[in-house]
């Protein structure tokens, strides 16, 4: 009896002495909630933006979770493990990065009770890898299967993307924008998955994000060499890519070359034009009329003299061309990028309609504009963003990858469910009553688990301002009554089907964000003591 007493009257933890753990574990929590509760603010439509500040002074204002914690400086090793898990969100499904980061906050918030009333850290994990496996299961019950036929779907989720950006005022004309461009490149019967590549995002400083515009067709923000009086609009063009330059040769080393009397000095400019002109004949004579030409760090990519050689040539110019842009301008050129001027022949050479340079105004630059592409290679597309200012500008860039994102989700998971908090109600409210068949020290586990997910309509409530608490009790009890697609209509204050209010997000962003913040609060569970290497 004697040590029975003992058992039960000292202690009522599963594991005895376990301090150090036990502290580790905390500082742990600790940590990654710290991270979790910074990009909480920022989370849902009315959420705030983070103003980023880096050791260069650079500034960058951001929405989109994954950047945010991509930019900051963390020292603790558990803080950086939420940003591994916002970015794998990012991979995965491209939207939802801030969310994942909350709900792992939260669970680990539930994990810090269950661990106060003396529950196993393995009874714990093993509980809530359980709880989100039931949590797939109850998502996928909620789901409306999408067509990818249906472009008004689509549009819906895009534009719930959109609205927690910045640019959610303009989120009525970027939707389409995106949701297009996606549609171009893929085979709507048959895909599975969308190579982002295939959709080039051109920025140009300039207008405002009403002049964003899908181009059919392709853009490039270079300018067209100008030096020698060329041309500058081009019809029926002949396309050529090179990647090789037209200048004089120049030796590997540093070389110099004495010269005492004019003639030889004649002699070698005479021979650098001859080259020059050799290169030149040879590229007008293939028919090429448009040449881009890459960028080139060792010697100049062109010269005075060889662009003039062109200008006279009719042959129009764009250089600088970047090393990474040649593979996506080739494919939907349908151009063969030449490596050196014997391989360069009138069967690499691609044709478009119209090349001509357009001008956006006195000190923005000017973009190069291809038109009329004969090829439909692969289906390329490049989306012209503008902005009045850089920070707009790359946000602007960040949300429509976002919601270019999002359709390709949806595209992988071919599934809606309704956004809101309403799928994570559903998922509390089911988990609850699940718990309550699993039986033993797991049913408490779970029952944390489902009460943690309510924090993410809880955000949501608060950061639009309503009375956090009333609202999320009457969407449990919207959920209760079995109304699955219940949600905070943040823009009426009130509980409404979100559905009919067409706020929709795809399937796979909240399986995976519960999946992944999962995987993620086992794994800080698991650690019990943290060993400094040398």
């Amino acid at each position: 009896v004697a040590v029975g007493a003992a058992m039960s009257g000292g202690d009522t933890r599963q594991k005895v002495n376990d301090e150090k753990g036990a502290d580790v574990r905390s500082t742990n929590i600790l940590a990654a909630r710290a991270v979790a509760d910074l990009v909480r603010t920022s989370l849902g439509p009315k959420g705030m933006d983070k103003m980023i500040q880096d050791p260069k002074g650079e500034v960058l204002i951001s929405n989109d979770g994954a950047t945010i914690l991509q930019q900051m400086k963390l020292a603790h090793p558990t803080a950086k493990m939420m940003v591994e898990l916002s970015k794998a969100q990012d991979v995965e499904a491209g939207d939802g990065t801030t969310s994942v980061v909350v709900i792992a906050g939260a669970l680990l918030q539930a994990a810090e009770k269950l661990l106060a009333k003396g529950i196993h850290p393995q009874t714990i994990t093993e509980a809530f890898l359980q709880a989100a496996d039931q949590a797939e299961v109850i998502l996928d019950a909620v789901a409306v299967p999408v067509d990818l036929s249906n472009r008004e779907q689509l549009l819906q989720s895009a534009q719930t993307s959109l609205n927690s950006k910045v640019v959610s005022q303009n989120s009525d004309q970027l939707a389409p924008i995106a949701v297009d461009a996606v549609l171009k490149v893929i085979d709507a019967a048959s895909a599975t998955n969308v190579n982002l590549q295939d959709i080039r995002l051109v920025k140009k400083l300039g207008g405002t994000a009403d002049d964003t515009e899908l181009v059919d067709g392709l853009v490039l923000t270079q300018k067209i060499a100008r030096a020698a009086g060329g041309p500058s609009r081009i019809q029926d063009a002949k396309i050529g890519l090179i990647q090789f330059c037209l200048s004089a040769p120049k030796t590997d080393m540093e070389s110099n070359i004495q010269v005492r009397d004019y003639t030889q000095m004649d002699r070698l400019l005479r021979e650098e034009r001859t080259i020059l002109a050799k290169m030149v004949k040879q590229i007008a004579k293939t028919g090429c009329n448009v040449l881009l030409v890459q960028k080139s760090i060792l010697r100049d990519a062109t010269t005075d003299l060889s662009l003039d050689f062109c200008a006279k040539a009719k042959i129009l110019v764009v250089r600088d061309i970047e090393r990474d842009d040649v593979e996506f301008i080739s494919k939907i050129l349908g151009v063969e990028p030449a490596a050196s001027i014997d391989t360069f022949t009138p069967d690499k050479l691609a044709q478009a309609g119209l090349v001509y340079e357009e001008n956006l105004g006195s000190d923005l630059g000017s973009i190069v504009r291809f038109t009329g592409l004969q090829t439909t290679m692969g289906g390329c597309v490049s989306v012209l963003v503008r902005a009045s200012n850089q920070l707009l500008l790359d946000e602007t860039e960040r949300s429509i990858h976002d919601a270019l994102c999002v359709v390709r989700s949806l595209v992988k998971k071919k599934a809606l469910i309704p956004g809101g908090g309403a799928p994570e109600m559903e998922v509390s409210q089911k988990l609850m009553q699940w718990a309550r068949s699993v039986g033993g020290v797991e049913a408490v586990c779970v029952e944390h688990f489902a009460e943690a997910l309510e924090l993410i309509p809880y955000t949501l409530a608060e950061n639009a301002g309503m009375q956090a608490v009333e609202i999320v009790t009457k969407l449990r009890a919207a959920h209760a009554q079995g109304d699955k697609h219940a949600g905070i209509n943040v823009r009426k204050g009130t509980i409404t089907n979100l559905f009919e209010e067409r706020v929709v997000q795809p399937l796979l962003v909240s399986t995976s964000s519960v999946k992944m913040a999962t995987e993620t609060v086992r794994m800080i569970l698991k650690i019990d003591d943290i060993v400094i290497s040398r």
